[in-house]
């Protein structure tokens, strides 16, 4: 009899013990989730201040930071490719709320601007 109540701590010992140590895992797996959803957080906010400095300063006649100058360098060149865009589909772009429309047009329909048919290049 005394074997068997041997056998019966151990093995309530052995329970006890991967019961904990299924808590512990679980427990690191939580915290090492909560980790990563806050380092996420920050580089959210991070890109968001640096957005934010970038809309402040973006037309600051100096800057200490290049990466200014080529945020503004990319917006022009997708200004163009927009342009050109536009140009292959035979349209144009109301100067007022951005509406496309044929070329051919002279108010925009959906805002009902003025467009200049003859646009000086």
């Amino acid at each position: 009899m005394d074997v068997w109540n041997k056998l019966g701590e151990t093995i309530a010992t052995a329970g006890r013990d991967v019961s904990q140590m299924a808590k512990d895992l679980s427990g690191t797996a939580k915290l090492n989730f909560d980790i990563r959803a806050k380092e996420d957080f920050i580089q959210r906010q991070y890109r968001e201040i640096g957005k934010m400095y970038y809309e402040a300063h973006r037309d600051d006649p100096e800057t200490p930071y290049e990466q200014i100058l080529e945020i503004n360098k990319a917006f022009e060149a997708i200004a163009q490719m927009k342009k050109e865009l536009l140009e292959i589909k035979g349209a144009k772009q109301c100067p007022k709320c951005g509406a496309k429309m044929s070329e051919e047009a002279g108010f925009c329909s959906s805002c009902g601007a003025k467009l200049d048919i003859f646009e000086e290049e």
